[in-house]
């Protein structure tokens, strides 16, 4: 992909139980390819908490904003299936520093974030600081941080993407227990203070390469 790649953040809406129907079409669908210029697809998640069963999120890469066209009849699916497609064109920040796709499977946990644009070199400030402590203390990876090209002229809206093995380390993250810990915590909580706005859902990845993710989440 080229310099001004950008990615696509999709929530697929699927009919009843059809997600996993849904994703495997869109994984095996001819858009993307492996040539030159051709979309990636970066991953496709199912809902875990904090989103419906049968919505799916999908993060695709596109080697320009130009080129950045996402609809649901590139799709092989009968009519009803896709309900419908919520995209946003997102471009990396702090991460990733490639395309390459995460691939094991995990608690991920998609986090939103709305900061005033006074906040915003802070808020970056903190990420870059406090992620290589957290990775370390948590056993988790912080996939990338992206912002929304969409233009606000009081705020930036960002995406954390971060995994974690599963749902007890995102518990555990929350309470330090050293003086270490405690210091990552203060730099997370500032950043946190520093936003108007955040929402956070988890999921598992579909397309994860080391294992498939049977729970069903009820």
């Amino acid at each position: 992909m080229s310099s001004n790649a950008v990615y696509l953040h999709h929530e697929i809406a699927c009919a009843p139980r059809r997600w996993s129907e849904v994703a495997a079409a869109i994984a095996n669908s001819g858009l993307f390819g492996s040539g030159q210029g051709a979309p990636a697809l970066y991953g496709i998640w199912r809902s875990q908490i904090g989103r419906p069963r049968d919505t799916l999120t999908m993060m695709s890469v596109w080697q320009d904003v130009a080129t950045a066209r996402l609809e649901i009849g590139q799709f092989d699916m009968p009519p009803g299936v896709i309900l419908d497609v919520e995209t946003r064109v997102m471009r990396p920040t702090l991460r990733p520093l490639t395309d390459a796709p995460p691939k094991k499977q995990g608690n991920y946990a998609f986090r939103w974030f709305k900061t005033p644009n006074d906040h915003y070199d802070e808020f970056l400030t903190l990420c870059g600081k406090a992620w290589p402590s957290f990775e370390a203390q948590y056993d988790s990876q912080i996939i990338g941080l992206w912002q929304s090209a969409s233009t606000d002229p009081e705020y930036k809206t960002t995406l954390l993407l971060t995994m974690r093995p599963d749902l007890s380390v995102w518990e555990r993250s929350k309470i330090p227990q050293t003086e270490d810990e405690a210091k990552t915590r203060a730099q997370l909580s500032r950043r946190y203070d520093l936003c108007d706005w955040t929402v956070v859902y988890t999921s598992t990845l579909i397309t994860a390469a080391d294992d498939e993710d049977r729970v069903r989440w009820s």
